[in-house]
C-alpha cells in the first residue's frame, strides 16, 4: 500500500532535516583535518547519497534501494535547490547591500523551504514515480497517493 502525499512530505522533512543537521556537524567536524570547502563538498556527497537511499526505501515507499538513474536525479534536484538558495542570498545582497546576519538567515531559509518543496514535488512525481505514475504525473501533476 502507498502511502498519502502528507505522509511522504514529513517522511522527507524528518529524514532530510535529520540528515542535514547531521551534516553541519560532519562538516565542522572534518574541516579540522581538512580544508572546510573539502570538507563541505564530501559531506555534500555522501549527505546526498544517504538520502537518496532513505527517500528511495522509506519517504517513497520503493522498498529497495535507488538505483544509478535515480542518484543522479536526485543530485540534480539537490543541484538545483543549491543554485536557488545561493541565488536567494546573492539576490538579497544586490537589493539590499549591509542587510543583517537575521535578514539573509530568513530569506536563506525561505529559499531552503521552497526548494525543498520543489525537490519533493521532483522526487515523488518523476524520480521515485512508477512508470504509470510517471505517465501520469507528466500530464496532470497529480501527486500519485
Amino acid at each position: 500500500m502507498k502511502s498519502s502525499a502528507m505522509a511522504s512530505f514529513i517522511r522527507f522533512v524528518v529524514f532530510g532535516g535529520g540528515v542535514g543537521v547531521l551534516s553541519s556537524f560532519a562538516v565542522v567536524g572534518l574541516a579540522m583535518g581538512v580544508p572546510w570547502g573539502v570538507s563541505n563538498a564530501v559531506v555534500t556527497v555522501v549527505s546526498t547519497v544517504l538520502c537518496t537511499e532513505l527517500h528511495a526505501r522509506y519517504t517513497f515507499g520503493k522498498k529497495r534501494g535507488a538505483g544509478w538513474r535515480e542518484h543522479w536525479q536526485s543530485a540534480g534536484s539537490a543541484g538545483g535547490a543549491y543554485l536557488a538558495t545561493s541565488l536567494a542570498v546573492f539576490v538579497l545582497d544586490v537589493v539590499q547591500s549591509g542587510h543583517s546576519m537575521a535578514t539573509e538567515q530568513v530569506v536563506y531559509l525561505g529559499a531552503s523551504g521552497l526548494a525543498g518543496v520543489g525537490r519533493f514535488l521532483v522526487l515523488r512525481l518523476f524520480v521515485f514515480a512508477g512508470q504509470r505514475e510517471r505517465r501520469t504525473s507528466a500530464r496532470g501533476w497529480r501527486l500519485a497517493a
